[in-house]
């Protein structure tokens, strides 16, 4: 039934094309039953009273009943690719765009492996099943049907061999479809796996390097490899028993044509010539249950293929953005959070627990506190990565869930506290926020996050070539394009997410004292690790266990805040012990 609804769905803007492919095959099917029968007449008619011109006649008519079918059956094949194309098309859109309305939860709940599989390889076997339903499987039926009317309009007293023939086919038929649904359900979650481990294994391959670990990848890898060329060699065996069968019924189907046959002309109950087109129609009958039967080989691998996809359909975001905008996009950018609780799904306890604060336009607000304190998760609740289980976010005291999607983007920026630059251009990842930035403003940002100095130095400065994930640059120079990007998006809240701490400290000195400069009148909310990178910060909060248990400037922590003297304490032995070892 999935596999049913998603043809429906996505076939109904191809109705013109389809109903080409349903007109032409019926022509090109006519014009093949049309032919064993003419040969007959050649055969009864002709050759049997020496009649040469009703043998050219009759020729000529089946040269040209034989181009008709070319032509017809070409043309069906060239509007059934349009249309099984295009529904792989739409399939692919569908599955990018409701893969990118999940949230960051429901697309960990599904993993990016099972994901990227169902947008390439499950799309894949779907496209392919409509491509050869609108070339043979619109064509098997009205062969069959045809060749039955046409098999017993020659001989009626030979029926009985075509549906004894097509009986032990549909037989085979139906037990081969038993044993490949629940392999190709197998195989299916085995491409699963077998490409999350390559995904993982190409993300992190320094990782992989750095420890000497590639002998245990390659395990793992041989693992997932094995389980998947296990389940295909058994779809395979299926495979391989199928065509000697259906081929030995086909033999001997013919077999007994001519036998059973051979004694009816014998008896004068038949012409040789009828005798001849019945076993062309006969052959017709079981070539057309063939093709079925080779697409109904591939039936059961795309309706697993579609329940898959279908299920990713079915999946409702959990976070539902407003179509049309009811609210002004920020002016200023006055953030408040207001007794904010939010916890994992499955977690016993919240991560983050009745907080509240407000972020002035014009200042900066550090986070600080152990790790898991559960900062870097307030910033994923202000930019709306999920939503709280209780409280308030707002912006200029309209709730984030009031603003679309796009309002959200050009209001507030964030800069990871992993870097990610996607495959390009340096310009083209700093223009990710603000397509219309002239290259003078990706210079200024480029100055601000201390990184036109290493651009300046690469051979095409701006059209230097990125990779994917900006493997190409050291992490240090990925965090200040990273900057450099939020910096030109010119929101009117940036959220930096612990985004200083590959810098060494000249330069994280000179990014601090750049960057108030840039972000002028903007709401700035810091995330930091080192106290040194926040002294300087309007207002710090202190975080520990999920809970704002300080919050002032830098000297009236100092004074008040047991966790924040604590945390400054331990970094200034650290500080005093690495000068020790100095």
């Amino acid at each position: 039934m999935a596999l049913v609804r998603l043809a429906w769905q996505h076939a109904r803007r191809y109705r013109m094309f389809i109903l080409a492919v349903l007109g032409l095959h019926l022509l090109a099917t006519i014009a093949a039953l049309w032919l064993p029968s003419l040969n007959a007449e050649v055969i009864d008619r002709g050759i049997a009273t020496g009649d040469i011109p009703f043998i050219w006649r009759t020729g000529g008519v089946m040269l040209l009943v034989s181009l008709v079918q070319v032509i017809t059956a070409v043309s069906a094949v060239y509007f059934g690719a349009k249309a099984s194309m295009g529904i792989g098309r739409d399939l692919r859109r569908r599955v990018y765009r409701t893969v990118d309305s999940l949230s960051t939860l429901e697309a960990t709940r599904f993993g990016a492996g099972t994901l990227i599989t169902r947008g390439t390889n499950d799309v894949q076997q779907i496209q392919m099943l409509a491509m050869m339903t609108f070339n043979f499987m619109v064509t098997a039926p009205i062969m069959a049907i045809g060749g039955i009317v046409m098999a017993l309009r020659e001989d009626a007293g030979l029926s009985w061999l075509v549906w004894a023939s097509v009986a032990v086919l549909a037989v085979i038929v139906g037990f081969l479809v038993r044993l490949l649904l629940p392999l190709f359900r197998r195989m299916q979650d085995r491409v699963d796996a077998i490409n999350a481990v390559l995904r993982e294994q190409i993300m992190g391959i320094r990782v992989v390097r750095a420890f000497v670990r590639e002998g245990f990848e390659a395990q793992r890898y041989d693992l997932a490899n094995r389980n998947i060329t296990e389940i295909s060699v058994k779809v395979g065996n299926v495979f391989v028993l199928m065509t000697p069968v259906i081929m030995m019924v086909l033999h001997m189907a013919t077999g007994a044509v001519l036998w059973f046959g051979g004694h009816r002309v014998d008896a004068g109950l038949v012409e040789v010539g009828s005798l001849t087109a019945f076993l062309q129609y006969l052959l017709q009958i079981l070539m057309a249950v063939m093709m079925g039967v080779f697409m109904t080989m591939m039936i059961p691998r795309a309706v697993v293929c579609a329940e898959r996809l279908q299920d990713l359909f079915r999946t409702t975001p959990a976070l539902s953005f407003p179509v049309e905008e009811s609210v002004q996009t920020p002016e200023t950018g006055r953030v408040q959070f207001e007794d904010v609780t939010f916890g994992f799904p499955g977690a016993e306890l919240p991560v983050v627990k009745n907080v509240s604060f407000t972020a002035e336009p014009g200042t900066t607000t550090a986070i600080i506190g152990s790790t898991g304190a559960g900062k870097t998760t307030l910033l994923n609740l202000a930019l709306r990565l999920f939503d709280p289980q209780q409280g308030t976010i707002t912006i200029d005291g309209a709730e984030i869930t009031q603003f679309t999607r796009a309002q959200l983007a050009d209001s507030v920026s964030l800069v990871p506290q992993r870097p990610y630059l996607f495959s390009g251009t340096i310009a083209s990842n700093l223009r990710f926020g603000n397509d219309s930035a002239s290259d003078d403003e990706l210079w200024e940002a480029l100055r601000v996050a201390q990184g036109d100095d290493f651009v300046r130095d690469r051979e095409h400065g701006l059209a230097e070539s990125i990779s994917q994930g900006g493997t190409n640059v050291s992490g240090g120079q990925r965090q200040r394009l990273s900057i450099a990007r939020a910096l030109v998006a010119q929101p009117r809240v940036y959220l930096f997410d612990d985004s200083f701490s590959a810098l060494d400290v000249a330069t994280d000195a000179r990014l601090r004292d750049a960057l108030p400069g840039a972000t002028a009148g903007a709401t700035t909310i810091i995330v930091a690790q080192r106290v040194s990178t926040i002294t300087h910060a309007d207002q710090i909060l202190v975080m520990d266990d999920g809970e704002i248990v300080g919050r002032g400037t830098h000297e009236h922590l100092l004074r008040s805040s047991t966790v924040y003297q604590e945390i400054v304490q331990s970094q200034l032995q650290a500080a005093e012990a690495q000068g020790g070892k100095a």
